[in-house]
């Protein structure tokens, strides 16, 4: 890629990811003209926002063909595990997302869990059963400690996952799910062994050609309330980088986990041009996977792409192209990035739409990036999901991040917003 040559993107999606995305693209030199489907009421800020939904394949391929897309970036997993990749073969697009095949890493969880166990990738100890092998499954349980792991094989909004207390109320979670509780998701249940740690994420931009580069680590919070209380969520919360994070654990993550993740996927003819995102569990300084997933995350993409000094459209395509062994090395900020989500009232659970954000017009010292948000006809910004605003800083320190988003929150109001208190109050 030439200097000169200015590049028209497509980015699908329409939450936080696809915002701080669209405003890391929308700050590269080689950017021509920047496309959003759906996007939100802020990310029209960065391009322009088209009204389809990001695994509409027939729209896709038309804006491609209209708007002269030279790549397309996928923000959720959606269209990548329903084959986008292969829906868009012959357009000549690049794609930075991988096809179904890779995808599969993060759309079944069996797949996973064999593929670490043939690459020798360090994760938790396993079995993956269905309804005619249930019983199996209930004496693996019996031979673990208490907690005990449950996860949906597939994709389930987020929600497959169950950590049960005791070995009887873990039995029956068994039984619920793969007796239909997430639909065709838990058909198969991968029952895990408990970990014991601290989270954090690490994402890999690789290429298909067994060059990758790692983005900056983060750390997200997942409770709705807190102290980590209540019911899991998208994400509350996120900071870049955790402290724990060192370049130790680092060093330890690219040679025992990258390394093999991306040269097993090459071993298996598997050509996967994307982001990996590491869910990681820090156990006393030695990184295990708890997941792959076949994106960025969200609110992680919020801390971690501010973060990035580097021309990311120039890395995206890059990637795309499979060609990261001729691009510049990744460069980052030393800043501490924190974000804080404000959510609508009542989530995670059932919640209004449609009220209207005032404070937005001054963020003050920090970066809000739009979520769940839509615009009307007056140009009025409204609520329009759970997770509506991201508020980021970046500074010296995470008090210092941290003070900075929340004086920024001070500004903002809709009707039943709530944010945790204590993003990165854990972290020293």
């Amino acid at each position: 890629m030439s200097a000169n040559t200015h590049l028209n993107v497509l980015l699908l999606g329409s939450g936080g990811r696809e915002s701080a995305l669209a405003r890391a693209i929308a700050g590269s030199p080689r950017l021509g003209k920047l496309f959003i489907a759906p996007g939100n009421g802020g990310t029209g800020a960065y391009g322009t926002n088209l009204p389809f939904a990001a695994d509409d394949f027939s729209a896709i391929a038309g804006a491609v063909a209209d708007n002269a897309i030279d790549l397309v970036v996928v923000g959720p997993e959606d269209p990548l595990v329903k084959g986008l990749r292969q829906a868009l073969e012959g357009t000549g697009v690049a794609i930075l997302g991988p096809g179904a095949d890779g995808a599969a890493l993060e759309g079944s969880k069996d797949f996973a869990k064999e593929f670490m166990s043939r690459h020798g990738i360090p994760t938790a100890r396993h079995l993956t059963v269905d309804a005619d092998n249930a019983q199996a499954g209930i004496e693996f349980l019996a031979s673990l400690k208490a907690p005990y792991v449950l996860k949906a094989d597939g994709l389930a909004a987020g929600k497959g996952v169950l950590i049960e207390q005791d070995l009887d109320s873990a039995c029956a979670a068994l039984r619920t799910m793969l007796g239909g509780q997430f639909g065709k998701a838990s058909a198969k249940v991968v029952i895990e062994e408990f970990l014991s740690g601290i989270e954090c994420s690490v994402f890999v931009l690789t290429d298909g050609m067994g060059n990758w580069r790692v983005l900056p680590p983060a750390k997200d919070y997942k409770r709705a309330f807190d102290g980590d209380e209540g019911l899991n969520t998208g994400g509350m919360g996120a900071v870049s980088p955790p402290p724990f994070a060192d370049a130790s654990f680092l060093e330890k993550v690219e040679s025992r986990i990258i390394a093999p993740t991306v040269r097993g996927l090459l071993a298996e003819g598997i050509d996967y041009r994307g982001f990996i995102f590491l869910g990681l569990m820090n156990c006393g300084g030695e990184p295990m996977v708890i997941e792959y997933n076949v994106r960025m995350g969200d609110p992680e993409t919020e801390v971690v792409m501010p973060r990035i000094k580097s021309d990311v459209l120039e890395l995206f395509m890059a990637a795309a192209n499979g060609r990261l062994a001729d691009a510049p090395e990744l460069e980052t900020y030393s800043d501490t990035a924190l974000t804080v989500v404000a959510v609508a009232g009542g989530y995670p659970g059932s919640y209004r739409k449609g009220d209207t954000i005032g404070g937005l017009a001054n963020p003050a010292d920090s970066i809000v990036f739009h979520a769940g948000t839509r615009a009307d006809e007056s140009g009025n910004i409204l609520t329009n999901g759970g997770r509506v605003l991201a508020v980021t800083s970046l500074a010296p320190t995470i008090a210092q991040a941290a003070e900075k988003s929340y004086q920024t929150l001070e500004n903002i109001s809709f009707d039943g917003m709530r944010y945790r208190s204590d993003i990165g109050s854990d972290l020293k």
